[in-house]
């Protein structure tokens, strides 16, 4: 848990503070966007690889390595002398924070029975909720105190912790014989998801139809469907798109991407709304948005130990349906509305994530045999950070579309009729998050499967002949 909390922390941490380090360096904030996008796309792009490297060498090796490799980076951007450094050494703290989450979930479900598998799962869901929410209050406290220096040196004890105890605790286990890794299949992965995760980080700076836009996404479906040859003959692939054809799996994966798509459309548009609008300093805005997580870190051990006895397919549906409620109920902020009405919906958002999240992992990591464990830990977490850019690039689209000012206007400069208009376009963009909450908590439906079911699936896939143990 110390060390899955590292890596929301940095994802959220960085945008509170980016202001200090554009000023700071005296660049352009064109150049220190760089600076959060080059760590979510190197976190994204190399987690399937990662989770496959977990099966084959052990998951606490993998797991004790990205941990090392993340205090290093910590160290490197605190200690940079340029933004170009920053950028670079960024880059390498979202390779080493991919190591720590894709084999996260395998290590909980290795270590737990099936019949305490969801309330491992919800506990184990509080450290990155709690990543998430306190990214933004821990950045507003650093940057009215402290310099920016110190968002990623406080990594550094954190991490030295987690590392001893994680050294301690943490079962080794052996590494399976006869296994490969597939070359080809990792750097196609790669370059696809690199691709395409550029693509919608920076399509709406570069113009969605722009000459270099288009040649991302060519890049993109050439290489995906080179991807997904490769994986379909190969006799050891990185990624075994037989899990694919598990219903329970591949559609509680859908969930999980689509939940996050959901939650960022908050996580993303709400600081324009607090700093724009109600004019919040950056430290109230910071603790504005812990309601959210905070309420997650609450309900998910409690609906994750409730799954293990009832199922998760109640609490899943459930708790995409209050989530995309809340969201709906965020589309009605306004301009006379305080400090309070963005927190109790936030919560509402919290306690649905907080339902669904824990059961749908319980679902994902439950279909799979003992053997993939890695690799569908890498799959929930690649969901993940791909929610992630979707997101903001969904929800940035519609809210830029309805209200192009707001990309190029400083706080505290809108004008009444200019904030009616942002507004109008933050109503759109969170009722269309509602929306895909909404379609979650359907593939939530299709996919899991009743209680006496799922007692039963330690792994219901050894039957085809597709996904026997390797080697």
């Amino acid at each position: 848990m110390l060390g899955a909390f590292m890596g929301p922390v940095d994802a959220s941490i960085v945008n509170t503070v980016l202001p200090n380090i554009t000023s700071y360096f005296k660049t352009d904030i064109s150049i220190a966007q760089w600076v959060p996008t080059v760590y979510l796309l190197t976190v994204s792009c190399l987690i399937l690889l990662y989770g496959r490297l977990g099966d084959m060498v052990g998951y606490k090796r993998i797991f004790l390595t990205g941990l090392a490799a993340f205090i290093v980076a910590s160290i490197l951007c605190g200690s940079s002398q340029s933004i170009w450094m920053l950028i670079v050494f960024r880059g390498l703290q979202g390779l080493a924070a991919g190591l720590l989450m894709s084999v996260g979930y395998a290590i909980i479900v290795a270590a737990f029975p099936p019949f305490e598998r969801g309330r491992a799962m919800g506990i184990y869901a509080v450290s990155i909720a709690a990543g998430l929410g306190l990214g933004p209050t821990f950045g507003g406290l650093i940057a009215q105190y402290l310099s920016w220096h110190y968002v990623f040196f406080i990594n550094v004890p954190i991490g030295i912790a987690a590392l001893i105890w994680g050294a301690r605790v943490i079962p080794r286990s052996t590494p399976k014989p006869g296994q490969r890794l597939d070359v080809a299949g990792a750097l196609t992965a790669l370059i696809f998801l690199s691709s395409l995760l550029l693509y919608a980080n920076q399509g709406e700076t570069w113009g969605w139809a722009s000459p270099r836009s288009l040649a991302l996404v060519g890049i993109a479906v050439v290489f995906g469907a080179l991807f997904f040859w490769i994986e379909r003959t190969s006799a050891q692939p990185m990624l075994n798109l037989a899990l694919f054809n598990n219903r329970r799996f591949s559609l509680a994966s859908i969930s999980t991407l689509l939940s996050f798509v959901a939650l960022y459309a908050i996580v993303f548009l709400t600081p324009f709304y607090l700093t724009f609008v109600l004019h919040f300093s950056i430290l109230k805005v910071g603790l504005a948005l812990i309601a959210s997580p905070l309420a997650t870190m609450f309900v998910a051990p409690v609906s994750g130990a409730m799954s293990d006895r009832f199922g998760t397919r109640v609490f899943a549906v459930s708790g995409m349906c209050i989530a995309a409620v809340g969201l709906f109920l965020m589309s009605g902020l306004n301009a006379s509305d305080d400090v309070w009405d963005v927190v109790w919906r936030l919560a509402i958002i919290g306690v649905g994530l907080g339902m669904f999240q824990s059961p749908n992992n319980s679902e994902i990591m439950g279909s799979v045999p003992p053997w993939h464990l890695g690799i569908a830990s890498g799959i929930i977490a690649a969901m993940r950070n791909v929610g992630m850019v979707l997101g903001i690039a969904i929800s940035g689209a519609v809210l830029y579309n309805l209200a192009p000012v707001t990309a190029s206007t400083h706080p505290g400069s809108f004008t009444p009729q200019e904030i009616q208009e942002f507004l109008n376009g933050l109503h759109w963009a969170f009722i269309t998050g509602a929306a895909i909450a909404a379609i979650a908590a359907l593939t939530s439906l299709l996919a899991a499967d009743r209680k006496n079911q799922q007692a039963k699936a330690e792994g219901p896939l050894p039957s085809s002949p597709e996904v026997t143990p390797p080697g």
